[in-house]
């Protein structure tokens, strides 16, 4: 019986959810000119100089990671998934810029008070299944701080994911790629399931689910006290526009200066 109930467990959801299609779903929203906001959104908030080291977690293919290196700091990109890695190191490469990339999951940062900033990207917070799951990442996070270094936060806020919900949603791509969401808030939980389905232009279906924990703001700044990181700021955007209902959420967070 424990033999079979190991044969049908299911993978976690992040496991096959960051691919090819993950890209081809998101890409066409992720403009140059987007991320070139972000990044000098990042740089402005962070204030460091030149030359600091930067730990991009859960980095994608790159797309701050890469820029960041192009400014001058020394930087570091660590993700789950081995095909955006391979992707960010390719266009690193084609720039001829040295990043280090490490392929491996966020509940295990492998450093010890390396960087003076850890920056934490487009909702890349809350995937895992349980609290202290999430709350282990942070404590990784502070451990890979130097005392005093900084980490950001940007994410989705919850207030607006919840004015905001829909049950259903549908996206047609200019290349007829269909995008069907089957919504599910699970408010004692507090989380956002999703079923996507993709139906290719050839016809072929694809399905994938996501599922994020979404805390309060309360929430979040009780977890990062409790990994000994403490709120600087909170804003709407890397722009440092003000929080609101319907915004996103970016925090800044100082490691305490006392040694861990």
């Amino acid at each position: 019986m424990e033999e079979n109930t190991k044969l049908e467990a299911t993978p976690p959801w992040y496991i096959d959810f960051f691919g090819q299609d993950y890209l081809r779903i998101y890409s066409p929203f992720l403009s140059p000119e987007r991320t070139r906001q972000e990044v000098e959104g990042i740089i402005s908030l962070l204030d460091l100089p030149k030359g600091s080291r930067i730990l991009d977690l859960c980095c994608g293919e790159g797309r701050h990671a890469i820029p960041l290196a192009r400014h001058g700091y020394q930087v570091t990109g660590q993700d789950l998934s081995a095909l955006f890695l391979a992707h960010a190191q390719q266009e690193a490469e084609t720039h001829q810029l040295a990043i280090r990339w490490l392929h491996q999951d966020m509940r295990t940062i492998p450093f010890h008070k390396e960087f003076d900033a850890i920056i934490n990207m487009f909702s890349s917070f809350g995937y895992l299944e349980t609290d202290e799951a999430n709350q282990l990442v942070l404590q990784q996070i502070a451990q890979a701080l130097k005392p005093g270094g900084l980490f950001i936060m940007e994410t989705i806020y919850q207030p607006r994911v919840i004015r905001n919900f829909t049950p259903h949603g549908i996206i047609r791509y200019p290349d007829n790629l269909i995008v069907l969401e089957e919504r599910k808030l699970d408010l004692l939980q507090s989380r956002n399931d999703i079923h996507i389905s993709l139906i290719l232009p050839d016809g072929q279906r694809r399905e994938y689910r996501q599922s994020m924990r979404i805390y309060t703001l309360t929430e979040l700044v009780q977890m990062l006290q409790r990994a000994s990181l403490t709120l600087q700021a909170a804003y709407g955007d890397l722009d440092g526009g003000p929080l609101t209902l319907d915004s996103r959420l970016v925090l800044v967070c100082k490691k305490d200066l006392y040694d861990q």
